[in-house]
């Protein structure tokens, strides 16, 4: 059952009409995990609360209530058991195409429904010189990424890696990327959206002194690397099997060091 709360209430028609005909806002998506107690928790919540009042602040000119988010999650949550996937917009009612001018505290919508699945087998990634707008937003502005996945389906590929005007590997379509050189776990450096699962897991993976690196990646050196994986916060550590005409083989013991590095973060209470 999916649940829709704009600022606490159900949404209403007017809500919906005003999303979908006003393209401005940004969001964030997280999976929900309920414990034995019954209440309900997020891994790196901190960093999805940090996401939106950031967001607010540049887009809106005021930050959401963290109080009121944690609120209207809880609530929308009330229907799902186990584990659920919850996505918080920030969009505001007094911002449109022809006045676009109001600031203030934007209003939030929540979601909530069924956990999202992990995709299936290793992943074929087909490469694109695309960078999203301001891509250090996750904005709802999302039309140029569907495009770049669509176009890379159709050629037989899973999903779409981007790579900037330079030829700097950045992020893809829905998801960040990580590599594996000897025993470094290498993250590109680029225009791109900061992810909150990237995050978990380089904290993980520090817990456990796995050397890290951030660093620019030129598409000349995909090969270089000895494996590779994707994450967001639905999907943690999907191994990749080719990038282009790049291969990878499968390492079973990255995925499992990835996965570790993830759950080794605590659920925060909502």
């Amino acid at each position: 059952m999916l649940t829709l709360l704009v600022n606490g209430a159900p949404a209403e028609r007017d809500d919906l009409l005003h999303l979908a005909l006003v393209n401005y806002g940004a969001f964030t998506s997280m999976q929900a995990e309920q414990g034995s107690d019954g209440l309900w928790g997020v891994r790196g919540l901190d960093l999805h609360l940090a996401r939106l009042r950031d967001a607010g602040l540049e887009l809106f000119g005021a930050a959401p209530d963290e109080g009121e988010i944690r609120a209207w999650i809880r609530q929308a949550l009330k229907d799902q058991s186990g584990a659920a996937s919850v996505r918080v917009n920030l969009f505001s009612r007094a911002i449109s195409v022809r006045d676009p001018s109001a600031r203030g505290a934007p209003d939030v919508m929540v979601m909530a429904g069924p956990a999202a699945a992990e995709p299936a087998g290793p992943l074929k990634l087909s490469v694109s010189r695309h960078v999203r707008e301001v891509p250090h937003l996750k904005h709802v502005a999302t039309f140029g990424l569907i495009r770049e996945r669509r176009e890379a389906i159709a050629a037989g590929h899973d999903d779409v890696l981007f790579a900037d005007d330079n030829g700097r590997i950045t992020e893809g379509s829905i998801w960040n990327i990580g590599f594996l050189k000897d025993d470094t776990v290498v993250w590109p450096q680029g225009p791109m959206l900061a992810g909150t699962g990237q995050a978990l897991i380089q904290r993980g993976l520090e817990a456990v002194d796995v050397a890290t690196e951030h660093r620019p990646i030129a598409l000349p050196e995909l090969p270089d690397f000895d494996a590779a994986f994707i994450v967001n916060a639905a999907t943690v550590g999907a191994p990749v099997a080719a990038i282009g005409a790049v291969r990878y083989a499968a390492r079973p013991d990255l995925t499992a060091l990835v996965k570790n590095a993830w759950r080794s973060n605590p659920c925060q209470a909502l």
